[in-house]
């Protein structure tokens, strides 16, 4: 059974406030956590919101102290560009590592006994076939990554030993929108392959495929493409589900995605099959730290969620687009 009342920390970025609107959809309240550093204060609004820090001890007494139904938190905070990780890797131990920690601190202070760790796939070390399971070998490769495996053992470390449990999804490239359009990427000129296919239609310009000799099928990378609320309807099946999965265990690790790789060529003719606009492509050398790509594989999540992806990556293409269209309207910088 899903609580009726969920904290979400992150709940105004890009994936925390999309779980938000989820949660909104299937009857349960939303309460945000964000301190807007990368979140939208537009992505709170005629929601209940607290703008802090998650490692703030009397801000999170407060919200447990006005809202003493909260039954679970989903935990979305964190800094997420890869490059960014790579040049200020103590800003990303400290906002993802050390104020987690102060965050299930205060969370087992206030009694709160189920967590939802929202992980990262990139974790994984991959195997032959760029495909990875629950299974695979830890071999983070940025700091970013290295943040999220720390976290969750850090985590598993503490749900042994305080009464607190822990269920974290792991999953790779979040693509699309909210369908209803409420809430989407946040950044005007995003990094990822989607945005920069974005970037490029509007710009007229042509899209850059940075490495064209990998061992794919086609010679360019692969990635785990999956639509942002495809990944939120995981969250809210992992909330539903929490008690059962945990019932004789402390921890969980699940990976979500489509259980397929799309190689940057077959994006790109995803991408001109949706858009009225086609986009050329030049070619590119691989980048110094640039890799293959893998994608998850996700029998766990089928058979201990009942979930599986339901939208195509054609879907998440076009509901990217659509956001492309308002998203000026809707986050004025």
């Amino acid at each position: 059974m899903a609580p009726a009342k969920v904290l979400i920390t992150g709940g105004a970025g890009y994936i925390g406030s999309t779980i938000a609107s989820a949660c909104i959809d299937r009857g349960m309240t939303p309460v945000i956590l964000d301190s807007l550093v990368t979140g939208r204060r537009e992505f709170t609004r005629g929601r209940v919101f607290y703008e802090g820090d998650i490692a703030d001890g009397a801000l999170l007494d407060r919200v447990f102290t006005e809202h003493p139904d909260i039954g679970a938190v989903v935990h979305c905070a964190a800094l997420i560009v890869v490059p960014d990780s790579v040049t200020n890797p103590i800003g990303y131990y400290q906002a993802n590592v050390a104020k987690s920690l102060d965050l299930i601190r205060h969370l087992v202070r206030n009694g709160c006994s189920r967590l939802v760790f929202s992980s990262s796939a990139a974790i994984y070390s991959p195997g032959q076939d760029q495909s990875v399971t629950e299974e695979s070998p830890i071999g983070p490769l940025s700091p970013y990554a290295r943040t999220k495996a720390v976290c969750e053992q850090m985590l598993a470390d503490i749900a042994a030993a305080e009464p607190i449990k822990v269920l974290s999804l792991r999953y790779f490239n979040p693509i699309g929108a909210d369908p209803k359009l409420r809430t989407g990427l946040a950044l005007r000129e995003p990094t990822h392959a989607v945005g920069q296919l974005i970037l490029a239609r509007q710009a007229g310009l042509p899209f850059c495929i940075t490495g064209t000799d990998y061992p794919s099928r086609d010679g360019s990378g692969i990635r785990d493409y999956l639509h942002v609320w495809d990944l939120a309807e995981a969250h809210l099946v992992a909330l539903e589900s929490f008690d059962r999965v945990l019932a004789d265990r402390t921890c969980e690790a699940i990976n979500l995605g489509t259980g397929r790789g799309t190689t940057v060529r077959e994006l790109v003719a995803l991408f001109n099959e949706v858009s009225d606009t086609t986009v050329q492509v030049v070619e590119a050398p691989r980048r110094p730290g640039d890799q293959i790509g893998a994608f998850a594989r996700c029998d766990k999540a089928a058979g201990l969620l009942g979930w599986r992806s339901r939208f195509s990556i054609a879907e998440g293409i076009a509901d990217s687009l659509r956001w492309a269209e308002i998203r000026d309207d809707i986050l004025p910088d």
